[in-house]
């Protein structure tokens, strides 16, 4: 099983994001890597439709999990082997974190699927970003220039 190897630290920014205040780490079950989600990161959790906040908050006890899964969708890092993920091992990651986490099954499921279905133009909207990048001669790239 996963572990979270840090606790999460914030400060609330305003309605609906926070500042991820110090590095958060989580050990995937599998051993391959850890997952470093960097100081200053700004996280909305889980991104929940606001009729359903009375149901399921965005910062419910998977609140955790929901930070990584902010963080592979935009980065797809994970350390130790320098990989990225695709959408599918995100989302499978961030129903393992909300296992760690004791989140119920059925909030689990709701999540995870919820996820699967929805999340599609978020991860296509950061990859768009990612090949503007990659196009910009002027922009910081991690392997250099």
């Amino acid at each position: 099983m996963g572990t979270f190897l840090d606790p999460l630290h914030l400060d609330y920014l305003d309605g609906r994001q926070w500042l991820i205040t110090a590095p958060f780490t989580y050990q995937l079950a599998d051993g391959s890597g850890e997952i470093r989600v960097p100081a200053d990161m700004v996280t909305d959790f889980a991104s929940i439709p606001r009729i359903l906040w009375t149901i399921l908050a965005p910062t419910g006890s998977y609140g955790k999990a929901a930070v990584l899964h902010d963080y592979l969708y935009r980065h797809r890092l994970i350390a130790q082997r320098l990989r990225l993920v695709d959408r599918a091992e995100a989302d499978a990651i961030f129903a393992e974190a909300m296992q760690v986490l004791g989140v119920n099954w059925a909030t689990r499921a709701f999540l995870y699927r919820g996820v699967r279905v929805t999340s599609g133009a978020a991860w296509d909207r950061y990859r768009s970003v990612e090949r503007a990048a990659d196009t910009d001669p002027h922009h910081d790239r991690l392997d250099g220039p």
